[in-house]
């Protein structure tokens, strides 16, 4: 049943049946098939793009099954990166966006906020949220998302016990501050460069799918009709949701695929969930609906959003792979492996090239050294088994990015199909392994002076040093990766294991909905609420492009990531830098970032991960009861048979 427990939530890339980690050095053999330099292991996606006339339609099929329902609804389309193509309001449809209240009525960051003429930011997140999380090999909406973003998995009243979901998290991300993410209005006339962000994160609440042509994602559909924005608690019933069955006649004409939909896809045993709609719980035939100009103005109207939408017309999308969409093939001197993508500006400039690092503590990375790592992870990527990709045997596609110790990013490479939710997520998990490693991180922290969150970001040092029973807890002691950090992040500690108390980084249990995780919720609330003002106001200033508040805000300068795929890089004892990978199982994403950096430092042999004597799998935490009287933090876990060719198993294991 669909409860009033939100979330601005979503998903993407799962975790898979796993083994090992750990282990020290930057010696040994480079495991896994090494690709040939010169060979195409990828597909290109067909550059199609949604036509106006075809945004039309999806808008008009919408609104024919929401006036038979009698629920008349905000219905948005976006393109696959993220450009907002239509936003229309039907006359006396609920505007409202409510977030539900913490279980305990006790609220932090989003929760229980009530924002009249907010839906439209619910429905853009939506629609990202279906186009993000989608690809040629996978087709996930805002309901898979609700499923792997809870504190337990599945969600459901008998699950109770089991640990937290595969991208819990991952609702903060694409942030509206997010410095990666390009905005509208800043790209050349008629250039819709991406990715954009969206309104509110991610999205979980059902009424969200992606839109496919010719077996390519072009976009995805949203829809808030009820005036809630939640999530499914209970995944052992269906539902009967409005908001679903509204987007679900606005796919006609361009559904996934039923092969690559989510409920053909498993996690640890769980198959996902795509739609609790059906077909034939419409009750219109789209084929049937009446033409969009025929809507206007009776039905409702095309509305502009600010910071999104002009609102004048419906819009055509942007090819995906073009100059114009911000993301495309890179020429052999940005990047030398012939199946890499990278960001551009439209203008043909790559965004984010391969630099050197900047900081002025230590001896920085070298651009020679930020190539190696990002060659040696496409590698082991391109040799990887995917997780969430259908058919089976699929390779592995993500976003790759290396950060300095400062978090300014040094590169960014991507594969032709990779989910674009990644490309953000990556980068936020690079940000989040080099800032937690860092000598500045409590300092940091408790220097934050945002009005809203900032005294709740403080109260973070002090009650990480009591959990960890360590006074100099984030002071660069121990090298965090997401998977470590994540550990202590969660509602319950150990993860999932009731009755126990809430990691260092997490609210309490009763306290927690998906709109208030803790730390990183805290992080960036002030940036959300300006921004959204900003939508429903238009009045300046938008939120800046960046997510915190402290006094270095580059260094996390989109928000954090608490699910795992990152490692920090180190020269020797001395940190300097980070690097992220989003776009797959979270297994696969532990095992390119690790494996990656790894054969990088064999490579070179200047870098590599963190000395074994420091990593966060060392750091045992007080739990009562417990074997021994506490419980080991991990590093990473990596697949126990990843490679495509080869039964080679334990991969990470004693590097």
């Amino acid at each position: 049943m669909k409860r009033e427990a939100i979330s601005c939530i979503a998903i993407a890339a799962l975790l898979v049946a796993s083994c090992g980690g750990g282990g020290g050095g930057t010696g040994g053999p480079t495991p896994g098939p090494v690709p040939p330099a010169a060979a195409r292991l990828f597909q290109d996606p067909a550059p199609l793009a949604l036509t106006q006339t075809e945004v039309e339609r999806v808008v008009a099929q919408a609104v024919a099954e929401a006036q038979a329902r009698g629920r008349p609804g905000t219905i948005v389309v976006v393109d696959r990166v993220g450009n907002v193509l239509a936003a229309f309001q039907m006359n006396g449809a609920n505007t409202t966006l409510a977030v539900p209240p913490s279980p305990s009525g006790i609220n932090h960051d989003l929760q229980g906020r009530v924002v009249p003429g907010g839906a439209v930011a619910g429905a853009i997140s939506k629609a990202i949220t279906g186009a993000y999380l989608s690809s040629s090999g996978n087709a996930f909406s805002t309901r898979t998302a609700s499923m792997i973003v809870q504190e337990h998995f599945p969600p459901s009243a008998a699950a109770r016990g089991l640990e937290s979901g595969p991208l819990f998290g991952v609702q903060f991300s694409q942030l509206p501050c997010s410095g990666l993410s390009s905005r509208f209005g800043m790209a050349a006339p008629g250039a819709f460069i991406g990715p954009k962000r969206s309104p509110l994160g991610l999205s979980a609440d059902p009424g969200g799918f992606p839109l496919y042509k010719g077996g390519v994602v072009v976009g995805g559909v949203g829809v808030m009709a009820d005036g809630v924005y939640g999530a499914d608690l209970e995944v052992q019933d269906v539902d009967r949701d409005d908001e679903e069955a509204i987007a679900l006649a606005a796919t006609h004409g361009f559904a996934a695929g039923a092969d690559i939909q989510a409920d053909r896809i498993s996690v640890d045993g769980t198959t996902l969930r795509y739609s609790d709609a059906t077909v034939a719980d419409l009750r219109t035939n789209p084929a049937n609906a009446p033409p969009f100009a025929g809507l206007i103005p009776g039905t409702g109207v095309l509305i502009p959003v600010n910071g999104y939408y002009a609102g004048a017309a419906a819009l055509p999308g942007t090819a995906y792979g073009t100059e114009a969409s911000g993301i495309r093939l890179a020429n052999p001197g940005e990047f030398a492996n012939p199946d890499a993508y990278i960001l551009t500006n439209g203008g043909g400039t790559n965004r984010f090239p391969i630099i050197a690092g900047t900081s002025p503590v230590g001896a920085q990375l070298t651009a020679a050294e930020v190539r190696a790592i990002l060659e040696e992870a496409f590698k082991v990527m391109a040799a990887a088994r995917a997780q969430i990709r259908r058919p089976l045997d699929s390779r592995a596609e993500v976003t790759i990015s290396v950060v300095d110790s400062e978090g300014r990013v040094l590169g960014i490479v991507r594969s032709p199909d990779a989910p674009i939710f990644g490309t953000d997520v990556s980068l936020q998990k690079a940000r989040t392994a080099a800032f937690f490693s860092a000598a500045h991180a409590a300092a940091e922290l408790s220097a934050n002076a945002a009005p809203l969150g900032g005294a709740d970001v403080r109260a973070y040092v002090p009650a990480a040093r009591t959990f960890f029973n360590d006074p100099t807890a984030l002071t660069g002691r121990f090298a965090f990766s997401d998977r470590g950090f994540g550990n202590a992040a969660r509602p319950y500690f150990p993860d999932g294991e009731l009755g126990r108390p809430p990691g260092a980084f997490s609210r309490p249990i009763a306290e927690f909905n998906p709109f208030s995780t803790g730390l990183q919720s805290a992080l960036i609330l002030d940036q959300v609420l300006q921004h959204v003002g900003f939508i429903l106001t238009g009045v300046p200033p938008d939120t800046a492009q960046q997510c915190t508040l402290g006094p270095n805000p580059g260094r996390l300068a989109n928000g954090i990531q608490i699910f795992p795929g990152s490692v920090p890089i180190y020269r020797g004892n001395t940190l300097v830098g980070g690097i992220g990978v989003s776009g797959d199982g979270i297994d696969q994403d532990d095992m390119i970032s690790f494996l990656g950096l790894h054969n990088g430092g064999v490579r070179l042999g200047t870098v590599g991960n963190a000395p074994a004597a420091i990593r966060s799998d060392q750091i045992v935490v007080p739990v009562a009861g417990a074997s021994g009287g506490g419980v080991r933090l991990r590093w990473v876990i990596c697949p126990f048979n990843p490679f495509i060719g080869t039964n080679e198993q334990n991969v990470c294991q004693g590097k």
